[in-house]
């Protein structure tokens, strides 16, 4: 019997790697214009991001069907073996809820687990708990890591407008209209797997020096394990993010991958997700 790993699209895991661990991924899906997308298989990002801009309509976003979930669960517990199933934080989307619901109905040994993150941060914790799996670890043994990994783990997400986080249901209209008035960029965190705001700032290097700045004071004296940035089409400034961090901490292997278009749906366009996670 082994451990298998199932997670969602919004993990931003890479083919390769799914490969390479055997990791289950059940996709999202994603509508607008009265055309619905499953992430992965329907649509690229940037064709998204395209239809995006072009529509008056704000992208409606979906979590995957509790059959979907079971038939996954037990399709992967046939031979035996047990699942975890690990995905976005619960405070943005009610995929890890479904993924529990149909925990309790399928006959596989199922646990799940919130990484209270998205992006590239719930990537971190699903290739560890991959590793972890494949090295022969318990789920409770699994478990544990992700929850002190989730310690040590930061998450920012900077958009370039209010709008998508304002009609979302993310923030006020208040916050979208005096933003928009002052040209302001807010800097947030995942805190306790919400959107939290915690910086503003008007400009490109202010915006970079402010995230080098929380970064290099965060990682001093620690052992960087990981290091991602996603964009929703914004490819210059996550390089020069990849380019300020090899300079601040010698760090050489941080991940830029496109977003997805269901994250792309809740920031808007030329969006950066930013995080990282230490020992």
């Amino acid at each position: 019997m082994t451990i298998r790993i199932v997670t969602d699209t919004t993990a931003e895991l890479s083919q390769f790697i799914i490969d390479q661990y055997n990791i289950t991924v059940i996709p999202l899906q994603v509508t607008i214009n009265e055309e619905t997308f499953i992430e992965s298989n329907d649509v690229s990002t940037l064709a998204f991001i395209g239809k995006m801009k072009a529509s008056k309509q704000l992208p409606l976003t979906s979590q995957p069907s509790i059959g979907t979930f079971l038939e996954t669960y037990d399709r992967l517990g046939e031979n035996g073996d047990s699942v975890l199933s690990i995905h976005m934080t619960s405070g943005m989307s009610g995929t890890y809820t479904t993924a529990c619901s149909a925990a309790e109905m399928s006959e596989t040994r199922v646990e799940t687990f919130d990484s209270q993150m998205m992006s590239q941060a719930l990537g971190f914790q699903v290739i560890e708990a991959a590793v972890m799996a494949k090295q022969g670890a318990s789920i409770v043994e699994i478990k544990a890591r992700l929850t002190q990994m989730i310690q040590h783990t930061t998450l920012f997400v900077v958009v370039d407008s209010l709008e998508h986080l304002a009609k979302g249901g993310r923030i006020g209209r208040g916050q979208e209209l005096i933003g928009s008035i002052l040209n302001i960029k807010p800097i947030a965190m995942l805190q306790d797997g919400v959107y939290t705001p915690v910086y503003k700032v008007r400009t490109r290097s202010q915006l970079v020096k402010k995230l080098m700045g929380h970064f290099e004071e965060e990682t001093r004296g620690r052992t960087i394990r990981g290091i991602g940035i996603s964009h929703a089409d914004n490819p210059s400034l996550a390089e020069q993010l990849k380019q300020e961090i090899e300079k601040v901490s010698g760090f050489m292997s941080t991940w830029i991958k496109l977003t997805t278009p269901v994250i792309s749906s809740h920031t808007g366009p030329s969006a950066i997700g930013f995080s990282y996670y230490t020992d």
